[in-house]
C-alpha cells in the first residue's frame, strides 16, 4: 500500500468515526428531548501527534482537548494558523498557569483558589480566559476537583479575577458509582452555581463510555478521546 492510499485509509477511518460519534450524540440529545446543536463535542488528542488535529480540522473539528501542558503548547503553537478552539482539561500546575493561559482558550479543570489566582496573574492583556471549576465526584480527595461543598465558594472567588469568565463546571464520573447517578449531582451543583452567575451554563461531563448520561442530565460540553481518534500510539 503506498503512503497516499495509507493516508486515505486513515482518514476515511477517522471521518467515520467521528460521524458515528456524533450521530450517537444527535441521538442521544433527541431521547434527552434536547437540541443537538446545543452540544459541544470535543475531540482530545493526547498522545496523538499534530498532523491528527489537522486531519480532524479538515473534517469540521474546531474544539480540541489535551491533558497535558507541554502537549497542549506544542500542538498550539505548532497548529496556531488553523481555526481551533484549544480546550485544556488537565490537572493544572500553578508554576505551568503561565503556559497554559498562553496555548488555551478554555480551562476545564480549575479545582483550587491558587490555580485560578495562578491564571489571572498570567493575563497578559485585556482577553478574558474561560474556566470552569472541576468538580471532584468521589470520596477520594486526591483526586482532582475541589469538593462539592466547596464548589460555590471556589466560584465566588473566581468571580473576583476579572481576567477569567466563570463558564461553568466540569466532572469526571467516578468508576464506582452510575454515571447517571453522578452527573445528576454535578448538574445540582451546576444549578448551585448560576445562583452566583447566572450566564455559567457550561456543565462539562461525559466522555466515550459515558456521554449518554451525561446527555441526559444538561451537559453542554462533551469530552471525547480514543472513540474518535483511534487507539493513542505507542509512547515507545
Amino acid at each position: 500500500m503506498t503512503d497516499e492510499a495509507a493516508e486515505a485509509r486513515q482518514q476515511s477511518g477517522l471521518a467515520a468515526r467521528l460521524s458515528a460519534i456524533d450521530e450517537r450524540i444527535a441521538d442521544a440529545a433527541r431521547r434527552a428531548d434536547r437540541d443537538p446543536a446545543e452540544i459541544t463535542r470535543i475531540v482530545v488528542t493526547k498522545f496523538h501527534p499534530a498532523s491528527l488535529v489537522t486531519e480532524l480540522q479538515a473534517l469540521g473539528v474546531r474544539e480540541v482537548g489535551e491533558n497535558r501542558q507541554q502537549e497542549l503548547s506544542a500542538k498550539q503553537a505548532e497548529l496556531a494558523a488553523l481555526d481551533l478552539r484549544w480546550h485544556f482539561i488537565g490537572q493544572g500546575q500553578t508554576n505551568k498557569a503561565a503556559a497554559i493561559r498562553r496555548s488555551a482558550d478554555v480551562v476545564h479543570s480549575v479545582d483550587r483558589s491558587r490555580l485560578a489566582d495562578a491564571l489571572h496573574r498570567a493575563a497578559v492583556d485585556d482577553g478574558l480566559l474561560d474556566v470552569l471549576v472541576q468538580v471532584n465526584l468521589t470520596d477520594d480527595a486526591g483526586r482532582g476537583g475541589v469538593a462539592p461543598a466547596e464548589a460555590r465558594a471556589l466560584a465566588e472567588h473566581v468571580l473576583t479575577l476579572p481576567s477569567l469568565r466563570l463558564r461553568g463546571v466540569m466532572a469526571v464520573a467516578p468508576l464506582d458509582e452510575e454515571p447517571a447517578s453522578a452527573f445528576a449531582r454535578l448538574r445540582d451543583i451546576a444549578e448551585e452555581i448560576r445562583t452566583v452567575e447566572p450566564s455559567a451554563t457550561w456543565i462539562s461531563a461525559g466522555m466515550t463510555g459515558d456521554f449518554v448520561e451525561a446527555v441526559a442530565a444538561g451537559a453542554t460540553h462533551l469530552r471525547i478521546g480514543s472513540a474518535i481518534t483511534g487507539p493513542r500510539p505507542d509512547r515507545g
